[in-house]
């Protein structure tokens, strides 16, 4: 993104504001209707609550805030596909490292978890 387009603030409409209204009242809507009507299968109530939600995010996304969503997440793939992604040989070798020095580092704070109690023990009398 430019520079230019992180110092223009976000200017909504009233047709957005409706809109970003209406879309959340739908979600509401369904969720509440999804419970108010128990009686009926479990898939219809779950196929209706769906499509509300697809409408509700139609109408999400032809606003300025869904748009900018849009294009964030555009935007953040296109980053993802620049990532170099370690191959598999090098992830097991790095996961191995990980693995041993977490031993390692394990077997090195029993021995002085043993090393004070033992002491502690000498120093107290205990367990004599």
């Amino acid at each position: 993104m430019t520079a230019q387009a992180h110092s223009q603030e976000p200017s909504f409409s009233v047709l957005d504001s409706i809109k970003l209204i209406l879309a959340a009242a739908l979600l509401v809507a369904g969720l509440i209707g999804f419970y108010f009507y128990a009686e009926y299968s479990l898939l219809y109530r779950t196929l209706s609550v769906l499509g509300i939600a697809l409408v509700s995010a139609g109408l999400f996304f032809t606003t300025q805030l869904g748009r900018g969503f849009l294009a964030f997440f555009q935007e953040a793939r296109a980053e993802v596909r620049k990532v170099v992604w370690s191959t598999r040989q090098e992830t097991i070798h790095t996961t191995l490292i990980v693995v041993v020095m977490v031993f390692v580092v394990g077997m090195v704070l029993w021995l002085l978890d043993s090393l004070f109690l033992w002491l502690i023990r000498l120093l107290t009398g205990q367990g004599s």
